[in-house]
C-alpha cells in the first residue's frame, strides 16, 4: 500500500494499458474521508501485495480523475487490463473494500 498522494498523475492511456491488477485511489491529503478510510484500505491491502495500488491527489480541473468521473472522496477505482471492474466511494469498512480485492485477485 502506498501512503502519500501523487501530485503528478499518469497519462489515462498509460492507466488504461496497465496489463497487472490495480487499485487506483483519488483523493487528497488534506481530505478527511481520504484520511479516515486509510486504515481501512491499509487492513484490507494485507492480504493483497500482490495488487498495485495507485494513489493520485485529484482535485478541480484533474484530467484523470475527471476521466474516471470521480465526484467524491476517496474513490477506489479496481482495474484489470486497465478495465473498471468495481468501484467504492467513501468506503466505511474493509470488508467492501477486502470483497473488492478478492474479486480483483480472482479475475486476474
Amino acid at each position: 500500500m502506498i501512503n502519500a498522494y501523487a501530485a503528478i498523475e499518469p497519462p489515462r492511456a498509460e492507466i488504461d494499458s496497465l496489463e497487472a491488477p490495480v487499485l487506483m485511489e483519488f483523493g487528497a491529503p488534506w481530505c478527511g474521508y481520504c484520511r479516515a478510510a486509510q486504515p481501512l484500505i491499509a487492513s484490507a491491502f494485507s492480504n493483497h501485495p500482490s495488487i498495485r495500488h495507485i494513489k493520485i491527489e485529484d482535485g478541480k480541473g484533474r484530467p484523470l480523475g475527471r476521466s474516471f468521473r470521480v465526484k467524491l472522496w476517496p474513490t477506489l477505482i479496481f482495474l484489470h487490463h486497465g478495465k473498471e471492474i468495481a468501484r467504492l466511494v467513501r468506503p466505511v469498512d474493509s470488508a467492501a473494500i477486502s470483497k473488492a480485492l478478492d474479486d480483483l485477485d480472482k479475475v486476474s
